[in-house]
Formats: structure tokens, C-alpha cells, sequence
């Protein structure tokens, strides 16, 4: 039986690029998306043509009915989630001054509940299994903070706590929980920044330039295969050594 990974915000950025990597290594792909229908197209061809089995599930991760819905489905096809991958997220950029209520519910709902609602499901099958793989997206930002982006910090901070102790939890039913923290990746999530920003960004980094989510999808490559056993309620920055 192949394994499957179950991937949040699969339609662009890391969550594709996870994907076909995931695919590329062998494993069954459940990827959900939300509003970038193209994306999710894209994506799933791409998939067709590697050769696994897949399914692209539209869905708010962020409502808890919606995630019973996908696990309920991908179990009853695959077989198996025995990979999850919590990559859904949105940014947001404003004086703290400037948020809304509302504003500050829907990004705590996509940045943490989401990993909440997908962990709920995955959670009691993985330990009925003794084996499996979390590996959350968090951010440099959930480390160090950033300017104008109080709440989204605040949410990748409280990503990679949930991290730490669910990865401790888990650890004597051979359950890896890691997270990773990406600096400034070439994405549409840093597509508002104009080529200017991006320089002055990118001369910041002791790297020298952005990351890609290719190099994310390799992390999760190996944090999802079996040489990262010992590896659990860690988290590794890639952020080319800007923090």
C-alpha cells in the first residue's frame, strides 16, 4: 500500500512544490486548496503526469466540518494520510493599529486553527498506527517578529509551540512533529513587494537572495521520509541565514 500525504494550500508556492515532490518520492498526494481554482488545475495535471494517485479537495481548512470532510474522503480512498503537511496560510501587512476584529480572526483561523482542525483528524489514526508525519509551515517572522505584521508573527509563533509540545506528546507513538521556518521565499505571498523591495530584501540576506519552494519541498521531502525518525518537536529555519 502507498502512503499518502495530505497537503493544505497545495494550489501554489510551497504547498505545489511539497506536492510534486511528495509525488515525485512516491507517495499518494490529497491536496487541498481554497480559492486559486487555475492553481489547483495546474497542479493536478502536473500530478497526472508523475503517475500517482491524487485527489484536489476545495475546502476551507479552517472550518473544522470541512476538514472532517477531506480526512473522512482521503482515508476511504488512499487507504492511509500517514504524511500531513499544514502549509495553508495568509499573510497581512498593516499597523497593528489598523486590524480589525475580523481581520484578526480569519488569519489566527488559517494560520493555527487550521493545523488544529487537520491535526484532530490525523492525530488519532496516526497513533492507531504508531507511525507518522507532521510537518507544519511556520516562519522566520514566528520567530524574531516583523514590523506590520504583529498578528501574522504572533500566529507562526504559536505554530511552532503547538510544534514543540505536540511533537513531545507524540514522540512515544513514533509520531514526528516538526515545523519549518521559511525566510523570504519566492512566492505569490511575496509578490506585493515591488522588484525594488525585493533587492533591498534580498541584499539583507547573508545568502544573497530569496529562497525557493523547491528548497522548502526538500525539507519536507526529508522530514516526511524514514531518515528523519529521530528528528521530532524541532524547528528548522531556512531563511538563508538572515535570522
Amino acid at each position: 500500500m502507498n502512503r499518502c500525504a495530505l497537503i493544505t494550500g497545495a494550489s501554489g508556492g510551497i504547498g505545489r512544490a511539497a506536492a510534486l515532490r511528495l509525488a515525485a518520492d512516491g507517495f499518494d498526494i490529497a491536496a487541498c486548496w481554497h480559492s486559486d481554482e487555475a492553481g489547483a488545475a495546474v497542479l493536478g495535471e502536473e500530478l497526472e503526469k508523475i503517475g500517482v494517485r491524487f485527489r484536489l479537495y476545495q475546502a476551507d481548512v479552517a472550518d473544522f466540518s470541512q476538514v472532517k470532510s477531506i480526512f473522512d474522503d482521503a482515508l476511504e480512498y488512499f487507504g492511509d494520510v500517514s504524511v500531513l503537511v499544514n502549509n495553508a496560510g495568509m499573510a497581512q501587512q498593516k499597523l497593528f493599529t489598523d486590524i480589525s476584529e475580523d481581520e484578526f480572526d480569519r488569519i489566527c483561523a488559517v494560520n493555527f486553527k487550521s493545523i488544529y482542525n487537520c491535526c484532530k483528524f490525523a492525530v488519532p489514526y496516526m497513533v492507531q498506527r504508531k507511525s507518522g508525519k507532521i510537518i507544519n509551515i511556520s516562519s522566520m517572522w514566528g520567530i524574531c517578529g516583523a514590523s506590520c505584521e504583529t498578528v501574522y508573527s504572533a500566529t507562526k509563533a504559536a505554530v511552532i509551540g503547538f510544534t514543540k509540545a505536540l511533537g513531545k506528546e507524540l514522540a512515544p507513538s513514533n509520531i514526528q512533529v516538526n515545523c519549518i521556518a521559511p525566510g523570504a521565499i519566492d512566492t505569490k505571498m511575496n509578490s506585493i513587494l515591488s522588484d525594488e523591495d525585493k533587492a533591498a530584501f534580498a541584499e539583507e540576506i547573508p545568502a544573497g537572495r530569496f529562497g525557493t519552494p523547491e528548497e522548502i519541498a526538500g525539507i519536507i521531502s526529508f522530514l516526511a521520509g524514514n531518515d528523519s525518525s529521530y528528528i521530532t518537536a524541532q524547528v528548522i529555519t531556512a531563511d538563508g541565514g538572515l535570522t
